[in-house]
């Protein structure tokens, strides 16, 4: 038996929106708080692409989330634990995340990269293949066998391999294995992948469970199990049933749950909803792959307490902008002799420093330096979004914020559904 554990909770609330599921809180890690809502920057490789930590610091991000997946296999989790796990690997003083690596398996091994089939107007099918791409994935009850993205090498996952590797990439909030399928599988094969994800967040807690006590010397992780069930409101409701429902031998579950897998725009607060109102509120709640204003707004609403996406900074290296009044490409040539922030609301780094005009010449003459200010630029935006929605909630004044960011950067009134 343990020793009783005398550490503060790791989640509390501190507000919650009057009739809705939405809450700022606190959550404790052993390296610093997280105050939700908070958008997790995505440092996929142990970096935010083309950005120094020490400026995600400096420009509010509170977390940063890496891949299990990439860091298996590039550098080797084993690299990381021997420098002192993820934080110290990259330099990042705060709290990290590491997510199981069931995406980026799927994912990559249909071909779709980051994007997978999500048009709902395609016929259903369990083949999912893009055009001209070579299957390097295949899921069974007890894992999935895939090929590498970077050599063609094969390679085995399993949960208790998430585990081992996320445990020795030592992110304080790590998630369970699970199977991402699509909005175009059938309804057949959606039942089977929550029954499998179910079974196989059992096997993710214990051998979580084993791997604390082995591991006692290191600071101790939080483990998230990821609700599936795309699309259906009742494989969604089972789904995140089933995970509060899973216990270790003295009765503990997951710290914490993610909200993964397909999820509709248009539908997003409606799913989100029906899970939230099936999890503890005591425990977070993060909500994988968004950063859209209005999909953040919903989110919060809905429930969701972080949140995390590559779109900023991938965006920012095609030039897209943020701004309070929408995003717009800076390589247009209206910007040329544009001497003004590329938002003049911004406190940003980059907005401080440096003009329109200049990082328009820096993309159009390829320099590297553009993607660092651009990127900067879009992550202190969706992080100063989120941080504003944390103080709305705290003020009693959510709704007017929705509003009046929604209609500027959208262009038109946006009214709570």
């Amino acid at each position: 038996m343990p020793p009783p554990d005398t550490r503060d909770p790791f989640f509390c609330v501190d507000a919650e929106l009057p009739g809705r599921r939405g809450r700022a809180g606190v959550i404790h890690t052993p390296h610093g708080e997280i105050r939700t809502p908070a958008f997790i920057a995505v440092g996929t490789q142990a970096t935010v692409k083309a950005v120094l930590p020490e400026t995600m610091k400096g420009l509010g991000a509170q977390a940063i989330l890496a891949n299990a997946y990439h860091l298996y296999l590039q550098p080797g989790a084993d690299i990381v634990d021997e420098a002192g796990g993820l934080g110290a690997f990259m330099n990042w003083p705060g709290p990290t995340f590491t997510d199981s690596g069931g995406f980026q398996v799927m994912s990559l091994g249909v071909g779709f990269k980051k994007v997978l089939a999500m048009d709902t107007t395609r016929v259903q099918t369990d083949d999912i293949i893009a055009e001209g791409k070579q299957r390097l994935a295949h899921v069974d009850d007890d894992g999935v066998t895939f090929r590498s993205h970077l050599n063609g090498s094969m390679h085995r996952f399993t949960p208790e391999v998430s585990i081992g590797i996320q445990h020795q990439l030592g992110a304080d909030i790590i998630f369970a294995f699970d199977e991402l399928t699509t909005l175009v599988n059938t309804r057949g094969y959606q039942e089977q992948s929550v029954e499998r994800t179910h079974r196989w967040a059992q096997r993710c807690l214990v051998e979580h469970r084993r791997l604390t006590e082995v591991r006692a010397h290191k600071p101790r992780q939080a483990l998230f199990g990821v609700v599936q069930g795309a699309q259906y409101e009742d494989l969604r409701r089972q789904a995140a049933r089933g995970l509060t429902e899973i216990v270790d031998d003295d009765g503990a579950g997951f710290d914490g749950y993610g909200i993964g897998g397909a999820l509709e725009k248009q539908n997003l607060a409606t799913i989100v909803g029906w899970v939230t109102s099936e999890l503890p509120d005591d425990k977070p709640r993060h909500l994988l792959g968004i950063s859209e204003p209005d999909d953040l707004f919903a989110a919060v609403e809905a429930g969701a307490d972080t949140f995390d996406c590559v779109s900023p900074s991938r965006v920012a290296r095609n030039a897209a902008i943020y701004s309070a009044d929408g995003r717009y490409n800076i390589t247009g040539s209206r910007y040329r002799r544009d001497f003004t922030p590329l938002d003049a609301e911004c406190d940003c780094y980059t907005c401080a420093h440096y003009t329109r005009a200049y990082l328009r010449h820096l993309f159009k003459a390829k320099e590297i330096l553009a993607s660092t200010l651009a990127t900067i630029h879009n992550e202190r935006f969706v992080v100063r979004l989120v941080d504003d929605m944390r103080a709305a909630i705290l003020a009693g004044r959510f709704d007017e914020l929705r509003e009046h960011v929604l209609g500027r950067y959208y262009g038109r009134a946006h009214n709570r559904a």
